[in-house]
């Protein structure tokens, strides 16, 4: 197994608080790892550690097999980092930001130029990168500091909650291009607090509370994993009161949403034959059944206790 990320016994305390508690995993070359944790949990201080910003109290962290402090020039030259504010500078044009930071990876004039264009291209903005950053969008300096992070062509890409607060167009298109780099090998963590964002991009994800792991596997097995009682969504041609939807079997819980009633169940199978036996006996037509399985979000809230 080829991991491009290990983290060892990781730790960092901050005088008696400790923030990150000796924690431990992998991120296997090429897939999209979510890392995810309420406010306080301790995400953006392991993110620090992994990219070398701060060192930890205890454990060692390993990337592309290099330590990262005993090493950070072999481990940090094929990495690139998304952080969650803008950190282009604003009096400069897109393409100057962009010339500039291949400078600083050493990387020669011609290339640079070539990998520039190519990546802007790619985010929409190619048409703008003569333009100041101070008159861009958010969404438009998000995309500018992906493609600032890109311009080494790196391995492993770290994003720290890459679409918060852009409009819908902006996230899509990084959504998008995410899904596309992990398709050509590079490998992404990702931190987000986008349950819906996380569930559809990531091939695994760690759940971090109180500076321990509280969880770490693909998404579909820690939906799998929570005692929830399943749920089925369900639909009348007909308005109907919910009390009389009580007195079916196998219902422990009913609510009404819009046109909807969403009913949990310890019995799924049962439920529907149940469902289906009440409408007829009151000449109900059935609009829309769909089951409905735990979300991502509902695991996070199970294991950290946020709503």
């Amino acid at each position: 197994m080829d991991y491009v990320v290990e983290a060892h016994n990781l730790t960092k305390s901050y005088h008696k608080l400790v923030a990150v508690d000796h924690i431990n995993f992998q991120v296997e070359k090429g897939e999209i790892f979510g890392f995810l944790g309420p406010n306080g949990a301790g995400k953006t201080t392991t993110v620090r550690m992994l990219t070398g910003i701060i060192k930890p109290n205890e454990g060692h962290v390993n990337i592309l097999g290099y330590n990262i402090h005993n090493e950070p020039l072999k481990a940090k030259q094929n990495i690139g980092v998304v952080p969650e504010t803008s950190n282009a500078y604003v009096d400069l044009s897109a393409w100057q930001n962009m010339m500039l930071m291949a400078e600083l990876y050493g990387i020669p004039k011609q290339e640079a130029e070539k990998r520039a264009k190519a990546l802007l291209r790619r985010l929409g903005l190619y048409e703008r990168k003569d333009n100041k950053v101070k008159g861009f969008s958010k969404g438009m300096k998000q995309r500018l500091i992906l493609c600032m992070a890109l311009i080494n062509d790196p391995i492993l890409i770290f994003l720290d909650e890459p679409t918060s607060g852009l409009d819908v167009q902006s996230s899509r298109m990084i959504r998008e291009i995410l899904l596309d780099f992990s398709q050509e090998g590079k490998t992404i963590f990702l931190t987000t607090h986008n349950m819906d964002e996380a569930s559809h991009l990531c091939d695994r994800v760690a759940i971090i509370n109180y500076g321990k792991i509280a969880a770490i596997d693909k998404p579909s097995i820690l939906k799998n994993t929570i005692k929830k009682l399943k749920s089925v969504e369900i639909s009348f041609n007909s308005p109907i009161e919910v009390e009389i939807l009580s007195e079916i079997p196998h219902i422990t819980e009913t609510r009404k949403e819009g046109d909807k009633f969403i009913i949990s169940s310890d019995n799924i199978d049962s439920l529907i034959h149940s469902l289906t036996g009440f409408a007829e006996s009151r000449n109900l037509k059935i609009i829309s059944l769909n089951t409905m399985a735990p979300s991502l979000e509902e695991v996070f809230i199970k294991l950290t206790g946020e709503v």
